[in-house]
């Protein structure tokens, strides 16, 4: 081994003894379902802060491919939308899903609006929080780092990254999104600094940009902006942030922790940005979606550019666990246990069940998945619609409707959206999808639910 690569291996081994040593020490012996899922519901705001923010950036590499690839429109679509959605969630929902007390979205449903609804919303969850993406992503960094093939590097990311989380639960996720936290931040700085202080100065870098990259709308269509817009509120639905707002110590806690979490977002879009748009600019004709790991391996010296490896290992892996373990708890507690005719008294066996097998299809699932980009817009085209209304309908009494109309609205409006999305891959031209009278398959699903919000509230006021 080269003096080197060992330089740049070096943080990455201090990085997984930390992480391993924090995730373990974070388990309690005999925790219950609170304590489990929930790191008994007792979390602070610095720790609310730290697992939010990491856990919402799991997509680093589809970051950079997208600002390679589009310039600073990236932040019109990724970065304004979710921060008007997210302050939107922590003014009108974080205290009420406190105060509910629920453990996750589908548990939500089930007291709400009854077990189909839930049984539905849990399969959904279970799709939706797949880790298969990030788990890819771990694995193209290793193989791109370390030279490994891509199959090993698969199953070594997934096993590193539940391991901790199957004897720890949600305490050693959020213990490690703590250290993560320090570690994704760090990277970026230490590269966007010394990309501007040794290499090219800002203000000659806007200079090397063409007009579509300095555009804030880019090559993207209306259409497309509305969609990518509409895609942010999944902050609405999105697994992670019910299971944080639920597991804060107070309902303030959980509403001012996203308000601060809003800010730390802004910071690091703005880190993401620059070092894809220096990418861009001294990298030109590279492979979009490694325009991080190539712009560190081009410019930084031995140990800083395994200091910046780690920064994205820990962005990813925060987001993998997280991820992970939601979906483990759609498997094991909101499916399983929920369909048990005589519940256990303890579902943490179920959850860690879910565990293995979510760990195992991801492995399964890592092969086949797309850019990282066309992944969001496609999750959120199919599952926004069928799952906006039910989840807002728990809160809000206005948009109750009965229980069969949300579950025919949710696999309606799903398969509306899943048959469109079929057919516009198979009707492609030049790998762009071709949708019948050229609209997105988001907005005729999210009619479709709007249509039977309609007549169910006509329906139940007539009843009356």
């Amino acid at each position: 081994m080269s003096s080197r690569l060992a330089l740049d291996i070096l943080p990455l081994l201090v990085y997984l003894i930390l992480l391993f040593r924090v995730g373990l020490r974070a388990r309690r012996s005999n925790a219950d379902e609170k304590e489990f899922l929930l790191s008994g519901r007792q979390l602070t705001i610095p720790a609310f802060v730290a697992t939010l923010v990491t856990t919402w950036y799991g997509g680093i590499l589809g970051i950079g491919e997208f600002v390679y690839s589009s310039g600073v429109s990236a932040w019109l679509v990724m970065g304004l939308p979710y921060y008007v959605f997210a302050l939107l969630f922590a003014l009108f929902l974080a205290p009420r899903i406190r105060k509910a007390e629920n453990v996750s979205i589908p548990d939500m449903m089930y007291r709400m609006h009854g077990k189909r609804v839930g049984a539905v919303s849990g399969l959904f969850v279970v799709l939706m929080t797949s880790p298969a993406p990030y788990i890819l992503m771990l694995a193209v960094l290793l193989k791109y780092f370390l030279h490994w093939p891509l199959v090993p590097a698969i199953v070594v990311s997934a096993i590193i990254s539940v391991s901790y989380v199957y004897w720890g639960g949600f305490r050693s996720v959020v213990q490690t999104d703590k250290l993560q936290f320090l570690f994704m931040f760090g990277g970026f700085l230490l590269l966007v600094f010394f990309l501007a202080f040794k290499v090219l100065p800002p203000a000659h870098l806007f200079e090397r940009l063409d007009a579509q990259h300095l555009s804030f709308k880019g090559s993207l269509s209306w259409q497309q902006i509305v969609v990518w817009f509409s895609i942010a509120s999944w902050t609405f639905i999105d697994p992670g942030f019910h299971q944080r707002c639920a597991a804060a110590r107070s309902p303030q806690v959980a509403r001012r922790g996203i308000l601060i979490s809003i800010v730390f977002w802004a910071l690091f879009d703005g880190l993401t940005l620059l070092s894809g748009l220096y990418a861009f600019a001294l990298l030109p004709g590279i492979e979009p979606i490694l325009a991080y790991p190539a712009l560190a391996s081009q410019y930084l010296p031995p140990f800083l550019r395994g200091l910046f490896f780690v920064g994205l290992f820990a962005t990813i892996m925060s987001t993998i666990d997280s991820y992970t373990f939601l979906s483990a708890i759609g498997i094991g507690r909101d499916l399983i246990w929920e369909m048990q005719k005589k519940k256990s008294a303890d579902a943490n066996k179920q959850v860690r069940f879910g565990l293995i097998v979510t760990g195992i299809i991801a492995v399964f699932m890592a092969y086949s998945i797309p850019s990282v980009v066309e992944l969001w817009y496609s999750l959120g085209s199919l599952f926004i619609p069928p799952l906006i209304f039910p989840v807002l309908g728990a809160f809000w009494k206005k948009l109750k409707i009965p229980s069969s109309y949300f579950v025919t609205m949710m696999v309606g409006s799903f398969l509306i959206g899943l048959a469109l999305f079929i057919w516009g891959r198979l009707q492609a031209v030049d790998g762009q999808a071709v949708y019948p009278f050229g609209v997105e398959p988001f907005f005729p699903a999210f009619a479709f639910s709007l249509a039977v919000l309609l007549i169910g509230k006509i329906t139940r006021n007539a009843e009356r």
